[in-house]
C-alpha cells in the first residue's frame, strides 16, 4: 500500500512539473525533484528512468550539481513568467486576477532572486561537461 501511495504522489510530482514548464505558477524543479525523491523510495526503475530524463538533466541536474542557477537562467524564467502572467492579465480584465498575479509576481521574483543562489554559467557548463564524459 505504501509503495503504490508513493508511486502515485510521484506521478502527480512528475506530471505537475512538466506542466510547470507552461505554466509559471507550478514550479519545475522543485516537483521533479520530489518526483525524483519519491520514484527512489519506491521503484528503482522508475528512478532510473527519470533521472535519465531530458525534463530532468534541463531542469534538475544543474540545479544539483551547482546548487543554483545561472543569472541567465534566472532572467530568462523571470521574463517567460511574466509574459504568461502578462498575458493572461490582458485576456481577464478582472482586478481580482491582477491582484493575485501580482502578489504570484512578487513571489516568484523574489524565490527567483533571493531564494535560489546565483552561480556562474562557467560552473553548470564545467559540471555538465564533467557528467558528459563520465557518462
Amino acid at each position: 500500500m505504501k509503495r503504490i501511495l508513493l508511486l502515485a504522489a510521484a506521478w502527480a510530482c512528475c506530471a505537475l512539473g512538466v506542466a510547470g514548464i507552461a505554466i509559471p505558477v507550478l514550479p519545475t524543479t522543485p516537483l521533479l525533484l520530489a518526483a525524483t525523491f519519491l520514484f527512489a523510495r519506491s521503484s528503482p526503475r522508475l528512478h532510473a528512468w527519470i533521472v535519465s530524463s531530458r525534463l530532468y538533466c534541463l531542469y534538475v541536474a544543474p540545479f544539483k550539481a551547482a546548487g543554483g542557477m545561472p543569472l541567465a537562467a534566472k532572467a530568462k524564467a523571470l521574463l517567460m513568467t511574466y509574459a504568461v502572467m502578462g498575458i493572461s492579465a490582458y485576456l481577464v480584465q478582472k482586478p481580482v486576477v491582477w491582484a493575485i498575479l501580482a502578489c504570484c509576481a512578487v513571489l516568484i521574483a523574489y524565490i527567483i532572486l533571493v531564494r535560489v543562489p546565483s552561480v556562474k554559467s562557467e560552473r553548470v557548463a564545467a559540471l555538465r561537461s564533467a557528467r558528459t564524459k563520465a557518462e
